[in-house]
């Protein structure tokens, strides 16, 4: 087999279990934290602006403010739970616990551990989405049932940036290396990826940067999921995209890890 083809198998599964069983063990902090989060930003950045804001056109549709960044709040989730799973976690357990070390003493390959890593990063996405969907949806800020194609976006959204968060783990000397993306990246996708304004409010050529980013992409489809608008064209070109670079991106972040692991 070709060094740069990635040695998969179901066993890969067991790197996941093992995050799990460490997982359930603070069950209570990662529950809380997107119970919390989407009536955080209801209360606050909702209710609180739609005196400034009454409504916004997007898509030829009038929302009010609430409505307009409600799904935004679950796609930005998405983006941080799975990126700071595969960054700092990850880059913890690899260098401070050793975790990996031991794990590589099994039967089980490099690209395994790694697969599970970022599988895992997107389980926790999706299980953190499940429960801003459950909240949002008290609110009445979901369409059902498109809204239930929040949870496939979720996990797949959680592969995508959990690959982008290992790609930085497999560069970084020190933890406190990993401020750097996320101030010259995970910020700026943040803000600037449709979240709490429309892109038409920007220049045209920062639009251009904007669809260049993959928030940007996961933020429209979680819109139009939650506002029942999703259509054909959006399902291409911005499901085809976050398809894309997840196709793209998370087998380099296997040859890299490889590399740093394996020396």
């Amino acid at each position: 087999m070709s060094q740069s083809a990635p040695q998969l198998s179901w066993r890969l599964l067991r790197v996941w279990r093992r995050d799990w069983l460490v997982t359930r063990k603070s069950w209570l902090i990662g529950f809380m934290t997107p119970l919390l989060e989407p009536i955080l930003y209801i209360t606050s950045l909702g209710f609180g602006f739609r005196i400034l804001i009454p409504e916004i056109q997007y898509e030829g549709h009038t929302l009010t403010y609430v409505v307009f960044m409600a799904p935004a709040i679950i796609a930005t989730n998405i983006m941080y739970t799975a990126f700071m799973e595969n960054s700092f976690s990850s880059f913890v357990r690899m260098y401070y616990q050793k975790t990996y070390d031991a794990i590589r003493a099994t039967p089980l390959s490099v690209d395994e551990i790694i697969a599970g890593e970022i599988m895992w990063g997107a389980t926790k996405s999706l299980m953190a989405a499940t429960i801003m969907v459950t909240v949002l949806s008290l609110f009445g800020l979901v369409h059902y049932p498109t809204g239930l194609g929040l949870l496939p976006l979720a996990f797949l959204g959680g592969l995508l940036f959990g690959a982008i968060g290992m790609l930085f783990t497999a560069f970084v000397k020190s933890i406190d290396m990993f401020n750097l993306p996320i101030f010259l990246l995970i910020t700026p996708m943040y803000l600037f990826s449709g979240t709490f304004f429309p892109l038409e409010n920007l220049p045209d050529w920062a639009q251009s940067v904007a669809w260049a980013l993959p928030l940007t992409h996961l933020v429209s489809l979680a819109r139009n999921l939650c506002l029942g608008t999703i259509s054909w064209m959006n399902i291409l070109v911005s499901g085809g995209y976050l398809l894309a670079a997840t196709a793209l991106l998370v087998p380099l972040a296997l040859r890299l890890m490889r590399r740093r692991l394996i020396k």
